[in-house]
């Protein structure tokens, strides 16, 4: 056998193994043949977890699965085995998906929205609408920016009339021993029963309160914008929060389309590993190492359904509806510069920001109270009466008592002269209060100075890694290809095969991971400015 020559058993080969693997038969020579690519892979069926992606406009498009290459065997110093090759022996299955959440949301959420979001893609401004609208956490703050407007109508209360009713009653019963008009003492004892009946409208009116009334009424005013601004404040944080869970989620989505085609490129390595092995071109380490190399892509791939998973449970939990709700979002990993002009930033942050705003309101509301502790170093002037009538009935031979009128009209001027030194303890307390807000407004211009200095370098370095990963990933997929071609032909290893491997699947998990970057960074820069 060791007579027979390299053209015979090239014959021999291409007789027994090139209806097997379906390709072209091998050539005579041993030199490099390259791989050839296929179409793409079917599209998978659409569930939660492996639904389609577009790749975004700038993206780069990750390298297609391809084909088991031809086979070039130099000449063996033994006959090929006629039996079937482990070439086409089926591997085991790829990882199942798991299986998606209910169509029929069991958790507890918001479900007015549910014609909205099953069975369809949202977009990302659809989910922050729909958020903005039934978020519980927005919610509870309009019902406390309602409960802090009614205490401004408490505090200007005491400035109006204050009037009451009242009316009482009193009945009586007397035993008394009778005399006669000589003054001889009556055995039998005379009993008399008396009711007495007032009824009276009380009115006060304070004339005059030196401001008392109406700088309790700016302090309240003042607490009422602050939760005003609190509604706008959780709106924001809450834009902020759908907008970043519905970038995860598609970073997710994208990161399971890079391990599935990872998966497709490892188990393609391993029929060729298999293949070489079989015809003892290859040890049988090779055929270990793709086995291993299969292994880690599904582990990856279960990983990226899970953090999809999780995704979709961190936007409804968002937009305030089930979290087990089956939310299908539309793609939104695409590059788009952002045009900023950066000498106006800080200004206009300073006026959108509702932080800003309340440390404001927090001053002007600590110059009212300040306001109020002087106003009690002066007298109180207040008008009181009140118009009414009474009865009183005697059951006795003496008659019965008609209704008498009365009435009342006075005029009273309180004034604390003395009071331990209370009420100048609580203006020099007001005074310090207000020194404190001032501090606190100025922390809070510097912080979201420095809020948008942070989120513009974010947006500038996602920027740059953008650019650089899609030029990672054209040189990523130029070395696997090359290191597929050496493989092929086999002067390359296993080992450099499985680098160029690593090497493309991180470059596309890089780029995936800047695009998210980038949106989430703008979505930061939003936030930042005031914006939503």
């Amino acid at each position: 056998m060791r007579l027979v020559g390299p053209s015979v058993i090239a014959v021999l080969w291409m007789f027994v193994a090139a209806p097997l693997v379906e390709a072209q038969v091998p050539p005579q020579t041993p030199t490099p043949v390259p791989a050839p690519v296929t179409p793409p892979l079917p599209p998978t069926p659409t569930t939660p977890e492996t639904a389609p992606m577009t790749p975004p406009p700038g993206a780069t498009t990750p390298l297609p699965p391809v084909t088991p290459p031809a086979v070039t065997t130099p000449p063996p110093t033994t006959p090929p085995s006629t039996t079937t090759p482990s070439m086409t022996a089926p591997l085991p299955p790829s990882p199942a998906p798991v299986a998606g959440p209910s169509p029929n949301p069991t958790g507890p959420g918001d479900r007015t929205a549910m014609a909205r979001v099953l069975g369809r893609a949202l977009t990302q401004d659809e989910a922050v609408a729909i958020a903005l609208e039934i978020q519980p956490s927005i919610q509870a703050t309009l019902f406390d920016y309602r409960a802090a407007a009614f205490r401004v109508d408490q505090a200007f209360a005491p400035l109006l009339p204050q009037i009451t009713g009242t009316w009482s009653g009193q009945w009586d019963r007397n035993s008394f021993a009778g005399q006669t008009t000589t003054g001889t003492n009556i055995a039998t004892p005379v009993t008399t029963f008396t009711q007495s009946t007032v009824a009276r409208i009380s009115g006060s009116q304070v004339l005059f309160d030196f401001g008392k009334t109406f700088a309790s009424t700016d302090v309240a005013r003042r607490l009422a914008e602050q939760a005003q601004e609190n509604v706008e404040l959780q709106r924001q944080l809450t834009t902020q929060t759908v907008k970043e869970a519905f970038t995860n989620m598609n970073f997710a989505r994208r990161l399971i389309r890079v391990q599935e085609q990872a998966l497709d490129r490892a188990q393609l390595n391993l029929r060729s590993s298999q293949g070489f092995f079989e015809v003892g071109t290859r040890p049988k380490s090779d055929v270990v190492r793709s086995e291993v190399d299969v292994a880690n892509a599904r582990v990856a791939l279960i990983q990226a359904r899970n953090a999809e998973r999780l995704a979709r449970v961190a936007l409804n939990t968002a937009m305030g509806i089930p979290a087990d709700t089956p939310t299908e979002v539309q793609d939104n990993l695409v590059y788009q510069p952002l045009t900023i002009d950066r000498t106006q930033l800080i200004a206009k942050a300073l006026a959108q920001r509702p932080e800003q705003r309340q440390a404001n309101l927090v001053v002007s509301q600590a110059e009212a109270q300040a306001r109020r502790t002087v106003r009690d170093f002066f007298p109180d002037i207040v008008g009181t009466g009140f118009i009414g009538a009474n009865r009183a009935d005697f059951n006795t031979a003496h008659g019965r008592a008609d209704f008498n009128q009365i009435w009342e009209a006075a005029l009273q001027l309180s004034w604390t002269l003395f009071d331990g030194g209370n009420r100048i303890a609580r203006f020099r307390e007001a005074k310090a209060n207000v020194d404190g807000a001032v501090a606190r407004m100025k922390a809070s211009e510097l912080n979201i100075s420095r809020d948008v200095e942070q989120a513009l370098m974010n947006v500038d370095e996602a920027d740059q890694r953008i650019q650089a990963a899609q030029v990672a990933v054209a040189s990523a997929q130029e070395n696997f290809r090359l290191a597929q071609g050496r493989f092929d032909a086999g002067v390359g290893t296993i080992l450099e095969l499985t680098d160029a491997q690593l090497a493309l699947t991180q470059a596309l998990n890089t780029e995936a991971q800047a695009l998210s970057d980038y949106r989430i960074a703008v979505v930061r820069l939003e936030r930042a400015l005031g914006q939503r």
